[in-house]
């Protein structure tokens, strides 16, 4: 989808249309979880700090986060999705895959009639990405932004790859761009004059995922059944917390959300992991996990004292809980997929 949240709010309130717009924390503590196309002009985008953005766009209206109301239209539009195919796997709640290869429609033709039911039935513009495979088509799916659609056809491949950049590749962050970068590499074509030995050699088994990515090789297929891996809850707070009592007693109301969601929406799962989050005053983050098999607050508190030490003294503006669930799923449905996009 096109500026989700951002979007949404904008229908709801259409005398916002042409002003820079985003979603999220109003204090000045938080981040922006998404902001409207007028407002990127400015610089801002997802997870940026709301002070930097406030400083980059003073203009920017802010708007607080309304997660039922998203959660709704996601619902409608995952409704939108299963009418076309049931090979439907939700990435998020503005994205997903969606495997159309067994239908006999041209897959461009369905891509723009799922965006034709989306913008009649929510008012809302999603873009697309078409390709024979997961890695393609989410690439695609930026090339056309907003309400547009792309499309990359097999015999395309080779040509469409080796001018992307190494960060388009899954799992290639800022410090693996710069370790590939320092090899001399800037482009997918340059890693596919390294061999696969040298790749391992240098990147270990991540060194696989770039000798096939790169050459838009990515054999995973739709899931419809994913899985949730974990559930987690946080808060940035308007005043920095001094000390690990603070910490814990704002700990304390996390952890009782993280009881009525598991105990809710969750309750089938199985705990393997309990997680405590902290962010320090310099924007430093760190996490102590510990094996569990049911939330018990004694020990999320033992976790937040051992995150609480690395800090060495600096006050915290972010804390988090969570759990990480055992995976139901030893492995992904197997069979024939010829093509996907994702909106």
């Amino acid at each position: 989808m096109d500026c989700f949240y951002a979007a949404i709010e904008l229908r709801e309130r259409p005398e916002l249309v042409g002003q820079p717009v985003a979603v999220g924390g109003s204090t000045g503590r938080g981040v922006l979880t998404t902001c409207n196309y007028e407002a990127r002009k400015f610089g801002c985008h997802s997870a940026m700090p709301v002070f930097k953005a406030l400083r980059k766009c003073p203009n920017l209206v802010l708007l607080p986060v309304r997660s039922d109301l998203y959660r709704e239209e996601s619902h409608r539009i995952r409704g939108i999705f299963h009418s076309f195919t049931d090979l439907v796997e939700p990435l998020s709640l503005d994205e997903a895959y969606l495997d159309v290869s067994h239908l006999d429609s041209e897959t461009a033709t369905i891509a723009a009639e799922v965006r034709d039911r989306i913008r009649e039935e929510t008012k809302l513009t999603a873009s697309a990405g078409i390709a024979p495979n997961k890695f393609l088509a989410k690439i695609a799916s930026d090339w056309e932004k907003p309400d547009g659609q792309f499309e990359v056809l097999e015999s395309e491949i080779d040509d469409f790859v080796y001018s992307l950049p190494v960060e388009k590749i899954w799992g290639v962050g800022k410090r693996t761009a710069e370790k590939i970068h320092a090899i001399g590499a800037k482009t997918c074509g340059d890693l596919q004059k390294l061999t696969l030995v040298e790749l391992d050699r240098r990147f270990g088994k991540f060194g696989h995922e770039l000798y096939r990515l790169s050459r838009g090789i990515d054999e995973r297929h739709v899931n419809p059944n994913r899985e949730r891996k974990s559930v987690s809850n946080e808060r940035t707070y308007r005043e920095n917390i001094e000390s690990i009592e603070e910490g814990s007693e704002k700990l304390r109301p996390l952890i009782d959300e993280l009881l009525d969601d598991v105990g809710g929406k969750h309750s089938n799962r199985q705990i393997r992991e309990g997680v405590v989050k902290l962010k320090f005053e310099d924007f430093s983050i760190t996490s102590a996990q510990r094996p569990m098999d049911k939330i018990e607050p004694h020990v999320f508190e033992e976790l937040i004292q051992e995150a609480w030490v690395r800090g060495e003294g600096k006050s915290v503006r972010l804390i988090g809980a969570g759990v990480r669930f055992v995976s139901e799923q030893k492995k992904e449905a197997t069979g024939p997929q010829l093509e996907m996009f994702d909106v």
